[in-house]
């Protein structure tokens, strides 16, 4: 583990509530148990245990979603997994989240957001400067930390914002304009996430297509379940990027490879939650076999006990890859980063670096 610590990685799909600390998990449903909101008794044991099975981990981000309705929580939250990925070497991260309100205590989807920035400003050991781009046409900024003090290691630090799939028309753009509006603060495009069997891809399109329009990013989580209408009309919309591609069937894998849409894969999460039954089938081989362009992500760092390192190692050792290999697919990711030409120069060069002090 310690040599896929030390290779620089780039995670790309990471949703940010999901990445939670166990710890802190602990911590937060302690203090909500003596408050009577939750049954503290009930999710301790799920909390503290390795090995969660399905029904263990929906019930944490049941539990999770309570959570994170207040923006002290929020804030903790985003600063110790942006941590935690600075730990483990990864250099770009993207991190992903769903907007939320509590008119109870005054969060509105901007205060939520600005919760997420302050938690990115607040980082230990990593001086967070936000720089204007030069060269990207939507004007966004680069969140630099300087993520270790003694080794001078970097990572870059973008947002994505997410529509949930149980949103209105209204919402979805709702979510579209606060990013179009946080351009300057570090975010970057759009995803669209949630539970896969609830509503039409039809409710989100017109949100997407603007999201489009105004030269936003956009990745897809596409084919968690079997849906070949949805998956079809998704590939033809042609997005940056898409995240699983589980359940497609030969005409769709032979668009999605036909189009080039780069694919988050992530190869814990898709055991874990079932929609692959194991490493030995799943569509990580085939698509490397072809070259398409893929990169490893962890989905949720936190409720499905994996991290970035970790994903690297059971690739590596399901798939009969080398460190060459694997320190390859790592640095093509590059590519799919929704920076500009800047960032990737940057990240190429730490790249090259790393690989002369690695010995590849």
């Amino acid at each position: 583990m310690e040599w896929w610590v030390s290779q620089p990685k780039i995670e790309l799909h990471a949703h940010l509530n999901g990445s939670i600390r166990d710890s802190t998990l602990l911590e937060l449903a302690r203090v909500l148990g003596e408050k009577g909101v939750i049954d503290f008794a009930g999710v301790e044991h799920v909390i503290k245990k390795n090995g969660r099975s399905l029904p263990e981990c929906f019930k944490l981000f049941d539990l999770i979603h309570v959570l994170t309705t207040d923006h002290a929580t929020v804030t903790r939250i985003t600063k110790e997994v942006v941590e935690d990925f600075a730990a483990e070497n990864v250099v770009y991260l993207e991190l992903r989240t769903t907007p939320k309100k509590n008119e109870s205590i005054g969060m509105s989807k901007r205060t939520y957001m600005d919760a997420v920035i302050k938690g990115l400003k607040a980082v230990d050991t990593v001086d967070v400067a936000f720089t204007p781009s030069q060269t990207s046409p939507e004007n966004s900024v680069t969140l630099i930390s300087d993520a270790c003090k003694t080794t001078k290691k970097k990572i870059y630090v973008r947002l994505l914002l997410s529509i949930d799939r149980r949103e209105t028309t209204s919402a979805a753009m709702e979510t579209v304009q606060l990013a179009l509006e946080m351009r300057d603060l570090g975010v970057v495009g759009i995803d669209l996430s949630g539970n896969p069997v609830v509503g039409e891809w039809e409710t989100y399109l017109p949100a997407l297509k603007f999201t489009k329009e105004q030269g936003l990013h956009i990745t897809l989580h596409c084919g968690e379940v079997p849906n070949r209408k949805e998956i079809q009309a998704m590939l033809d919309f042609l997005p940056q990027r898409i995240g699983h591609a589980c359940c497609l069937e030969d005409e769709e894998w032979e668009k999605l490879k036909s189009s080039k849409i780069p694919v988050e894969v992530c190869l814990t999460s898709n055991i874990m939650t079932q929609t692959i039954a194991s490493l030995d089938v799943h569509h990580f081989v085939d698509l490397y076999s072809v070259k398409h362009p893929l990169v490893l992500c962890t989905d949720d760092a936190g409720v499905f006990s994996t991290s970035l390192s970790h994903e690297y190692s059971v690739a590596a050792s399901s798939f009969g890859l080398g460190k060459l290999e694997m320190f390859q697919l790592a640095r093509g990711a590059i590519d799919f980063v929704f920076a500009d030409d800047s960032v990737k120069k940057d990240l190429r060069e730490i790249f090259d670096s790393a690989k002369r002090k690695l010995g590849l």
